[in-house]
């Protein structure tokens, strides 16, 4: 955009419903979301944050009430999704993931492996396949949202249940097989 007026043009349009417009706006502040990510984001969060205030940008910029309050506004909601993906990131006990971490040392790069697959194996095929689009083939959210025709909200939930299932498997204690009862 060349000016302001330009900006104002494009939020009221957008407010108004236009979805060329919306998408307009959303490519035009994306490098003011980014840049205000990577100061109150971690690193690895800015990303998402960015992904999901566009979206909530996306579904409510028809509620807002002045369009000179879309930069702040913009601000707000992206500072918000960081707080919220800092709260999910410290929700583990930190002595809990040195124990964790411990744990998964004293295995054997092989023995790992090996656990590690199995505890893939042992997820619903629901949970398995976004493992597979986010960490093996590298698939942002959006991507994995647009390939499964989902709400990147619901692929992110699905994304970090999957991940909690593969932990408690591999930090599940080891239970000693039983053999069959044979009649």
């Amino acid at each position: 955009m060349t000016s302001g007026i330009d900006r104002t043009d494009l939020i009221f349009a957008a407010q108004a419903g236009d979805p060329v417009a919306i998408k307009r706006l959303l490519t035009v502040c994306q490098a003011d979301a980014r840049r205000y990510a990577r100061r109150h984001c971690q690193a690895s969060d800015i990303d998402d944050a960015v992904q999901e205030s566009l979206l909530v940008i996306s579904r409510k910029v028809s509620g807002l009430k002045a369009a000179a309050a879309f930069s702040s506004w913009l601000f707000t909601v992206i500072k918000r999704e960081c707080r919220k993906l800092e709260r999910l990131m410290l929700r583990h006990d930190p002595l809990e993931d040195d124990a964790a971490e411990h744990q998964l040392s004293c295995r054997t790069d092989d023995a790992l492996r090996i656990d590690l697959a199995n505890a893939l194996e042992s997820l619903p095929a629901h949970y398995l396949e976004v493992v597979l689009l986010r960490d093996f083939e590298e698939l942002t959210i959006a991507e994995i949202a647009e390939r499964l025709g989902e709400q990147p909200g619901a692929v992110k939930s699905r994304l970090h249940r999957a991940r909690e299932l593969v932990r408690e498997y591999l930090l599940a204690p080891e239970t000693v097989p039983t053999t069959p009862f044979t009649h």
